[in-house]
């Protein structure tokens, strides 16, 4: 089996390439996902995928198998916008196949995946696959802006619930199995308006949170650590106030905080850290809510808040993710974790669903001008998927 999945993984090289560089094309961020989910469509469908749909929130939903149990591999179809385009040495949707690489933005972070995934449901096609498994091939929507809420609509409203999953956001053909988790936090200052002239007379909601923003500093410092994972961080990405004019004292500040999450850390502790700096103060702590409407029309939202997750190395999931690498490339791969976050927050977050990470490409690039991903990347990975998919109740 290795090495028929070896030799069509690389029969199908340059059709994955090309498969990366027609979604690489069409720009695609967050809320904007439809020209792209209906190329992959595509491409699902001439792969021979069993069956190919569109649910309600945009995610495209391609199945493989018909068994009893069930396995996800998701990929996430939005991606951020370029920024500064000076910064490009090559036009972000180029999609050039270029020196062994695939040129442009969501080569890696991460329609990379999606590619590879489509190419691994070629060829369990072509090898008849008939374990007992339904394989349930992701390729969802919003993550950049809310990371976790298509798996809540998959789980919740179409009642797709894995037995496993498997992630392919970027891990440079490494197997990750956790990351820290995050959440995002308003804290709202209420002053009391002055002249200017006399500033005594007001209550300055500026300096308020400017007291905090120093104290968030020495937080940041004391935060806990976990051996895997990594220390708790916490970071200030906005300060907004206002006053009645450029010559009164400021009644209104607000700061809005980045969180990210270690082992041990949730929700409650987060909130009850801010809390304890601004208890003499008016001032309310909130954690943010998303819900935007999706190209499809429909409006979906969730806290922002995304939970912390890891499984550990001795579990099933993980050994039959590094049996399949060994197998296939005869040699042990790195496990490791994620810097940033994914869909696993909701997946093994809120769900439990053990999942792991393996996808093309080096996370280093993600978000970043001049994103690559090599072809022999999306060729491993394409072969990597499949050979899982065969490991699965072989341990």
């Amino acid at each position: 089996m290795k090495r028929k999945i070896l030799e069509l993984a690389e029969k199908y090289r340059h059709y994955t390439a090309e498969n990366l560089s027609r979604l690489v094309k069409i720009k695609s961020l967050s809320l904007g996902e439809e020209k792209v989910i209906l190329e992959l469509k595509k491409q699902m469908l001439e792969a021979g995928f069993d069956e190919v749909r569109i649910d309600g929130l945009g995610n495209l939903i391609g199945r493989i198998g018909s068994g009893s149990k069930v396995l996800a591999i998701d990929a996430h179809m939005d991606t951020v916008d370029f920024g500064h385009i000076e910064n490009w040495d090559f036009h972000p949707l180029s999609g050039e196949i270029k020196d062994g690489f695939v040129l442009g933005r969501g080569t890696v972070d991460q329609e990379g995946g999606a590619a590879s995934f489509v190419t691994s449901g070629r060829i369990l096609k072509d090898l008849g696959y008939n374990k007992d498994w339904t394989i349930y091939f992701t390729g969802t929507v919003m993550e950049e802006d809310c990371d976790g809420l298509c798996w809540k609509y998959i789980y919740e409203e179409e009642g797709i619930k894995p037995d496993l999953a498997i992630s392919t956001e970027p891990t440079n053909l490494n197997i990750y199995r956790g990351h820290r988790g995050r959440m995002e936090i308003a804290v709202s200052f209420k002053g009391l308006s002055s002249h200017g002239s006399a500033p005594e007379r007001g209550k300055n909601a500026i300096y308020m949170a400017s007291y905090v923003a120093l104290e968030i500093e020495k937080l940041n410092e004391r935060l806990a650590t976990d051996e895997f994972l990594g220390k708790g961080s916490i970071t200030i990405s906005e300060f907004k106030s206002d006053s009645p004019s450029l010559c009164a004292v400021s009644d209104f500040a607000r700061l809005h905080l980045d969180r990210r999450l270690t082992w041990g850390e949730t929700k409650e502790s987060a909130i009850a850290e801010i809390l304890e700096i601004v208890k003499d103060m008016d001032a309310k702590v909130e954690v943010l809510n998303y819900e935007e409407t999706s190209y499809t029309g429909l409006k979906y939202g969730m806290e922002k808040y995304y939970p912390t997750w890891k499984i550990e190395e001795n579990h099933p999931l993980v050994q039959t993710g590094i049996k399949s690498y060994k197998s296939l490339f005869n040699k042990k791969p790195k496990v490791d974790k994620w810097t940033f976050s994914t869909n696993g927050v909701t997946i093994n977050g809120f769900y439990k669903i053990p999942i792991i990470g393996f996808g093309p490409g080096n996370e280093v690039l993600a978000h970043a001008p001049n994103e690559k991903v090599a072809v022999d990347d999306l060729v491993k990975a394409s072969a990597f998927y499949a050979m899982f998919a065969y490991m699965l109740d072989d341990e």
